[in-house]
């Protein structure tokens, strides 16, 4: 199928799953915490608020970012969902909550869906959208969403870059202003990067603004503290850049000490130093007792396939989720250190 038939055939799949949800159920969307997961949360709060749905809540992962851990499950099943959306945070065959129907929209790699529930990813549209995008174009034949397309864009721009295909991007600059976008989208950003993890101060910022012009120029309390963190983050990268790679076969490994996350930024710079290398950047302080990693690649060379090839013993954490060429992980520290001995490090 071509773009359009792809976003065709998505539009009615939403449109079914939401058919079927009353306009009194609890809905609840629980979304990832970087800029693509939190436009598309606030983009399906405003969409579905003006669908008249009376009783709509989003929630945040904590800092491990996935929905099937048992911190993640008890926040969700604490709102006491009867309609779920679980976006921006993949996919996999085991139900989120039981007896909830639930609706996963993505474009990261996928990995199943429970029997009955909803999947509706990107990964194989060419080109392939991210979920803010996805969640803006699922919901404009349902109901006006036009001015929030500066919040799609904020999300495009950060998962995509300015280079990204689609009209969105030339359209916002052009009505926005290209700084006013980027701006507003490295304070989205770095709500979650800093130290504090606060993306639900980026959230309300986005909800309670209209445009990204009134973001960057507010004097709201939740831009104060995005400004903050964004010299936090900044002045961590700085140090992070210091860092130096080491070498094992086609991997380069760079470790950094910092609690904002940081890492995949780093793991990105490097990436484009060094394109004939699977690059990971590692950051032991991050979370306490874990390395939580990043692993970035060139086209062509595909970073899931090589990490899922590594087999490690049971237990915590996670790796091995996202894209071709990005993914990454959160260890504790035994299970970080076999994976380091099977790359070929000390």
């Amino acid at each position: 199928m071509n773009y359009e038939d792809h976003l065709e055939k998505a539009r009615a799949d939403f449109a079914a799953f939401l058919k079927n949800v009353s306009p009194d159920a609890r809905c609840v969307a629980f979304h990832d915490s970087d800029a693509d997961g939190l436009c598309a949360g606030v983009i399906w709060q405003r969409a579905l608020e003006r669908l008249d749905y009376k009783n709509v809540q989003r929630l945040i992962p904590d800092r491990e970012r996935n929905a099937w851990t048992p911190n993640n499950r008890a926040k969700i099943e604490a709102a006491k969902p009867q309609a779920l959306w679980v976006l921006d945070l993949g996919s996999k065959s085991e139900k989120v909550i039981a007896d909830v129907p639930t609706c996963f929209v993505d474009h990261h790699h996928p990995e199943g869906c429970p029997p009955g529930d909803t999947l509706i990813s990107a990964y194989n549209w060419e080109p392939i959208p991210n979920t803010s995008l996805m969640i803006y174009e699922l919901t404009k034949p349902l109901v006006d969403v036009e001015d929030l397309n500066w919040i799609a864009a904020i999300g495009t721009l950060s998962d995509l870059g300015e280079k990204a295909p689609f009209e969105i991007i030339g359209e916002a600059k052009k009505q926005y202003k290209a700084k006013w976008l980027k701006e507003a989208t490295t304070l989205v950003n770095a709500s979650r990067r800093a130290s504090t993890y606060e993306p639900e101060t980026a959230a309300q910022a986005l909800l309670n603004h209209t445009s990204p012009q009134a973001l960057v120029e507010s004097d709201s309390p939740e831009v104060a503290r995005l400004k903050a963190a964004r010299e936090e983050v900044k002045s961590a990268l700085e140090e992070g850049k210091k860092a130096a790679p080491q070498f094992a076969g086609n991997v380069a490994l760079i470790r950094v000490h910092s609690p904002c996350q940081i890492h995949p930024l780093i793991a990105q710079i490097w990436r484009t130093r060094l394109p004939k290398f699977i690059v990971i950047a590692a950051n032991d302080a991050y979370m306490p007792g874990r390395v939580n990693f990043s692993a970035r690649s060139a086209p062509g060379i595909n970073v899931l396939q090589f990490l899922r090839a590594i087999e490690l013993p049971e237990g915590e954490g996670n790796y091995g989720h996202g894209h071709d060429q990005a993914s990454g992980g959160s260890l504790p520290l035994e299970a970080w250190n076999e994976l380091l001995r099977k790359l070929g490090f000390n």
